[in-house]
């Protein structure tokens, strides 16, 4: 059976059981598929994007109410849906990242994370994992101790996987932002492989951030994800444009700087 001429029809699903848990997180359910048929077409989305000219007040279809849904699921104050999880990484550290500034990753993290932070010019700094896979406390306390003393001030933000994706461990994700806080350190939680998977509730994890992956864990199409935060970061992390053209004059209104409008 062929999609078109040299394009054989995907039969994996039929033909096999998929006990990967991220490949099935990621499975697109009837109803997502029959959304995704139904404005797949490039342009209905934009149909609606009229005023305010922003994704995250589209009434139909129903994107406004999806991104309040979002926000409440995740007991999170603000959510943008974003091209993929490392877009979200992007637009954090990009916020809060300067050249030059130290931030601290883990031994286990993701390479989007390195890439977030290599993008906005700062110099990522693991905090190494125990015999036992696990990134503890005690250790991101260390690590923060020795980057003050090594660059004579405080990291501007801190990465810490939910699960990772080398051991698929959960980490003490709570007990990492309570020490990262004494330093008042922001954190971003990477939730690629839980959000959509099992409960993820922000506040009460502490996060400053959450990244959430469509594609991953969320039966959504991708690269799709999410990038939620705090009243404290919203401003900040999803500032509007100040931009303006010196021939035209041209201002962009509420268009939203790191989500690129």
């Amino acid at each position: 059976m062929k999609c078109a001429v040299d394009i054989d029809a995907r039969d994996i699903e039929e033909l096999y059981i998929n006990i990967d848990p991220i490949q099935a997180g990621g499975r697109l359910t009837a109803d997502a598929m029959k959304a995704a048929i139904s404005f797949g077409d490039g342009y209905s989305v934009c149909d609606n994007c009229r005023n305010p000219p922003r994704l995250d007040y589209i009434r139909n279809p129903p994107i406004a109410q999806f991104h309040a849904d979002l926000a409440a699921w995740l007991n999170m104050d603000a959510v943008r849906v974003v091209p993929g999880a490392r877009r979200g990484f992007q637009a954090v550290a990009s916020t809060l990242v300067s050249k030059g500034d130290p931030v601290i990753v883990t031994a286990l993290a993701h390479y989007t994370e390195f890439m977030a932070v290599e993008a906005a010019g700062g110099i990522p700094r693991e905090v190494p994992k125990n015999e036992l896979n696990h990134i503890t406390p005690d250790a991101a306390a260390e690590k923060i101790e020795a980057v003050i003393r090594e660059f004579s001030r405080t990291p501007p933000l801190l990465f810490v996987d939910h699960v990772d994706y080398q051991f698929g461990n959960v980490h003490d994700v709570v007990g990492i932002i309570k020490v990262a806080h004494q330093y008042d350190i922001p954190v971003l939680v990477n939730g690629a492989y839980t959000v959509g998977i099992m409960p993820v509730d922000g506040k009460a994890l502490g996060a400053d951030f959450v990244v959430g992956s469509g594609h991953k864990s969320m039966a959504a199409p991708a690269p799709s994800g999410l990038l939620a935060t705090t009243s404290e970061h919203a401003d900040r992390v999803f500032r509007m444009t100040q931009a303006k053209g010196d021939v035209t004059g041209r201002t962009f209104g509420m268009k939203e700087v790191e989500m690129m409008g």
